[in-house]
């Protein structure tokens, strides 16, 4: 339960959800499922999505049906489901946490998007850990990282703390829609940048992207897949240091590379 300081401390996750393909990809279906496994079980989860973009600070319902944000897949992913229990003692825990004068919004009827349970569907296919959204406020990287900072406590409470995104999102630029496409060259340029500033646990380079990374901005012609990175980011113990980089490679040519902040 969410307050007990009898669970293992987690780390915190940065990801790439793909689209509901994923889930029938099996060599990244089998590296999410596998690092779920090397990870303590949660006594709760908190995910923040690309997907969900909205201020203030806003919380899904854990009874609500989830979010088909996505067009033109096979029906078959209309139909999925992931019901997962009751998460409103987190959702209390968050709403206490937050400063004076930044209320949190308790939405009532929004479930989780693609971005949550395409890739939790894969990690805890059982759907028995309590889990929440939480919404983007905005982009910027300072007011990310202080939201990480903010939520860093419950990774001392068992919580798992993951940011939901890809590492590069260049749809509108890519040749060819397929799961084996070769990454553009810009994909390719902008996935070695952030790899080398995670490794080196460079924050001001990773804040800098809009002007520092190659390959924008077609490796980001809008941000919000990136962002996420900042809340985990914020939510280690030592902001500055290197992650551990559990997932690399492309998917459709984008980078699918995902790390753990402790």
């Amino acid at each position: 339960m969410v307050g007990m300081t009898s669970a293992p401390a987690m780390p915190a996750l940065y990801l790439g959800h793909g689209a509901p393909p994923l889930l029938d990809d099996r060599l990244w279906s089998a590296q999410l499922a596998s690092w779920a496994q090397d990870l303590p079980r949660p006594t709760a989860i908190l995910i923040v999505s690309a997907h969900w973009e909205s201020a203030p600070v806003s919380l899904s319902a854990s009874s609500a049906p989830l979010v088909y944000d996505f067009g033109g897949f096979d029906p078959k992913y209309y139909r999925m489901t992931y019901e997962t229990p009751d998460a409103t003692a987190l959702a209390t825990r968050i709403t206490a946490m937050m400063p004076a004068g930044e209320p949190v919004h308790q939405h009532r009827s929004r479930g989780l998007d693609h971005g949550a349970w395409v890739p939790l569907k894969l990690m805890y296919p059982g759907a028995d850990i309590p889990v929440l959204q939480m919404s983007m406020p905005n982009h910027d990287p300072a007011t990310l990282l202080r939201l990480g900072e903010r939520l860093r406590p419950l990774r001392d409470e068992g919580v798992l703390i993951i940011g939901s995104g890809f590492l590069t999102h260049g749809l509108p630029y890519l040749r060819e829609l397929r799961i084996d496409a070769d990454p553009p060259g810009w994909s390719r340029e902008f996935d070695a940048w952030a790899g080398e500033a995670l490794a080196r646990g460079d924050l001001d380079e990773l804040a800098a992207y809009r002007d520092r990374a190659p390959g924008m901005p077609y490796a980001h012609p809008t941000v919000e897949h990136y962002s996420p990175l900042f809340v985990t980011l914020g939510a280690a113990a030592d902001a500055a240091t290197p992650a551990r980089q559990v997932i690399d490679g492309f998917w459709m040519g984008l980078s699918k590379r995902s790390l753990q902040v402790s």
